[in-house]
């Protein structure tokens, strides 16, 4: 079971070792619910895999603290191991350093200036339709409530502001199914599938300063598929998209940017995400900067930021894990970082 009295390094290294891929949490979320439950001054309640726990002191201040449970599917790199200052493990990074540093946080801080709620998370690294933290808004709305949310994401101890959006759709190109011997009587998708492929190729992505911040577009292939068996031409091929578009376009306009760009192939959406804007400039997200230190950047990358910021309330990413080895096989987290991020917070919250 979790031992909330372990440093931070060892602390991450066992909830790297329960394995947590997305849809798999429970384990994790009864460790962490056991663990909670055994601090005095924490009120713990549960939704399916979603853990919160909270301080009720009267504070006219709340903030929540939060952080996903799941990780993407394992790549050869569990258990975890210690190589110098670097522990390697699936969700070293992403984001099991951040919820290490939530629970020495909560455990060992009784009296915070604010009122802080806790909350652990499941299903985040997939579909916008399973997220818990969705599933919480819905369910448990009152978790949510704060005047500012910090979302343990991987930041390498800096605030990273906003989100992007995201987007998935399928293209749908088609063509005329024919024997592959008499190939010249049919179309064959798959090769029409390339004019796709090459508009994605040479796409020119923007880049969009808000509040000094510059997010950074994207839109790629992700998967392609298509062909009936090995002497058939294929009639249909679906290129599988994904856009990452900067948080001053909505969920409309990125379609419709997606639509524009690969006419007149039909573009089926999926799923499909609202990016944050910053919002650097409210008080409460002003005063985490300032107690963090150095200039915000923007988060390129989709956060549950966006959830709190369609709820109005300001919110910022912040976490030691390193984002550029968020779901690679290498992953791993600079250990003098998650001492540090604890630190930061723990001197936040306290004052």
């Amino acid at each position: 079971m979790i031992d909330l009295t372990l440093p931070g390094d060892a602390l991450t290294a066992s909830l790297v070792d329960v394995p947590s891929v997305s849809g798999g949490e429970s384990r994790l979320a009864d460790e962490v619910e056991f663990a909670l439950r055994q601090v005095p001054h924490l009120t713990v309640e549960r939704d399916g895999d979603a853990v919160a726990a909270r301080t009720d002191l009267g504070r006219p201040n709340r903030i929540v603290v939060a952080g996903h449970l799941d990780t993407v599917p394992i790549a050869d790199n569990l258990p975890s191991r210690r190589d110098g200052d670097r522990l390697f493990g699936c969700g070293t990074s992403d984001m099991k350093a951040g919820i290490a540093v939530m629970l020495r946080v909560a455990a060992g801080l009784d009296a915070p200036r604010h009122d802080v709620t806790w909350l652990f998370y499941d299903n985040e690294e997939v579909e916008a339709a399973r997220n818990g933290l969705g599933r919480v808004a819905r369910n448990a709305p009152e978790w949510l409530k704060a005047d500012l949310a910090v979302l343990m994401e991987p930041t390498a101890n800096r605030v990273e502001a906003g989100c992007q959006g995201t987007l998935r759709a399928l293209v749908v190109v088609t063509g005329r199914r024919a024997h592959s011997a008499r190939s010249w009587l049919g179309d064959n998708a798959i090769h029409r599938a390339a004019d796709v492929l090459t508009r994605l190729a040479e796409y020119e992505a923007r880049r969009v300063v808000i509040d000094g911040c510059e997010y950074r577009e994207g839109l790629n292939a992700v998967r392609i598929e298509g062909g009936v068996s090995g002497n058939v031409v294929p009639d249909r091929c679906t290129v599988t998209v994904n856009y990452r578009f900067a948080p001053d376009r909505d969920e409309e306009q990125a379609l419709a940017h997606v639509v524009e760009m690969l006419a007149p192939f039909e573009v089926v959406p999926t799923d499909s995400s609202p990016g944050a804007l910053p919002r650097l400039s409210e008080p409460a997200a002003a005063e985490f900067v300032a107690a963090v230190g150095g200039e915000p950047v923007a988060k390129l990358g989709w956060t549950d930021v966006a959830r709190f910021a369609a709820l109005g309330i300001p919110a910022v990413n912040f976490g030691p894990g390193d984002p550029n080895l968020a779901h690679t096989r290498e992953e791993y987290v600079e250990i003098p970082r998650i001492g540090e991020c604890e630190r930061v917070l723990r001197g936040y919250l306290a004052g």
